[in-house]
């Protein structure tokens, strides 16, 4: 792999924290993409990396305001666009969009990055990717989870809902324009949200145009991966990768409105990981943003307890 030397610097969203964009090469040829917010402090040496993960159609700025407030902590933060999202390159056979060859992906930015001890964010997919990857690295590497609105057991009412957007409407005239379709398509997880909130996110999810407009910034063939969802068919039993966080600590975070993760399964969480932190963000649903001060605190908080 080699870094083509994108040394691209830019704010954060809603802060005058720099972060800088960088790229690597998949073992297939691609071209992919992250952001990076350096540390600083005295206290940085003995905080973990924290490599956050996106869900399934998002890219590296759903973090800009989390990262940015852990920055800030003196804690490095690193995200990742997976293959045909945000700035990374489209994969021309979109059965490549899954799990297993974007785990690879991972693996691979770990190592270009040079990681030596990590935790790791995941948001949905990203989630599904971390309870993974406690059984491809060792607790002395990878040393805590935040699991951000996803667990080992999905709901599917919500997946059909995903499935049923994902693709079908992705050019618009304005960024005030997706805000709209986020709120009609959305507004029953995030009821709270004002109108500023809705266009943030839209900044957040569409990327301009150079001919004018914008557009959602995912390879659109994403939506094929979800097909097989419609049919009714059980949801894999993914409870023997959460077994797998048994061995470091882990932060559920639960969108009070979300058709995604139930409360129930998160109590079973609880049960299954007794050492788990779970907390509620109220009002809002699939997933939580991140952008509030109490949520970064808890995030915060329990990154201190894996320092050094």
């Amino acid at each position: 792999m080699k870094d083509p030397g994108n040394d691209n610097m830019e704010s954060s969203a809603n802060t005058e924290t720099a972060s800088r964009s960088f790229t690597w090469t998949s073992r297939d040829g691609l071209t992919l993409s992250g952001r990076e917010w350096g540390a600083s402090g005295k206290d940085a040496s003995r905080h973990p990396t924290i490599l956050c993960l996106t869900g399934l159609s998002r890219n590296t700025r759903d973090f800009n305001d989390i990262a940015a407030y852990l920055q800030n902590s003196g804690y490095h933060v690193i995200a990742l666009d997976y293959r045909g999202r945000g700035a990374s390159a489209w994969d021309p056979e979109w059965h490549n969009y899954a799990l297993p060859v974007e785990g690879h992906d991972i693996d691979d930015a770990i190592e270009f990055l040079g990681l030596k001890r990590f935790a790791v964010l995941g948001t949905s997919r990203g989630g599904l990717h971390a309870m993974a990857m406690t059984h491809r690295y060792d607790a002395d590497r990878m040393v805590g989870v935040i699991l951000n609105d996803v667990g080992p057991h999905l709901e599917m009412k919500a997946i059909h809902r995903i499935a049923a957007s994902i693709g079908k409407k992705m050019d618009y005239p304005d960024f005030e324009a997706v805000a709209e379709h986020m709120e009609h398509t959305l507004g029953a997880q995030f009821p709270s949200f004002s109108k500023q909130d809705w266009l943030k996110l839209s900044r957040q999810l569409a990327s301009p145009r150079d001919s004018g407009g914008c557009v959602i910034d995912y390879d659109p063939a994403l939506a094929h991966t979800l097909v097989g969802w419609d049919d009714g068919s059980p949801t894999p039993d993914i409870w023997p990768l959460f077994e797998g966080l048994g061995k470091i600590p882990v932060l559920i975070i639960h969108g009070e409105m979300s058709d995604l993760l139930s409360r129930e399964t998160c109590e079973k969480m609880l049960t299954v990981h007794p050492g788990a932190r779970l907390i509620t963000v109220r009002g809002q649903g699939h997933a939580p943003v991140l952008w509030d001060q109490e949520t970064q605190q808890e995030i915060a908080a329990f990154l201190d307890r894996l320092s050094a």
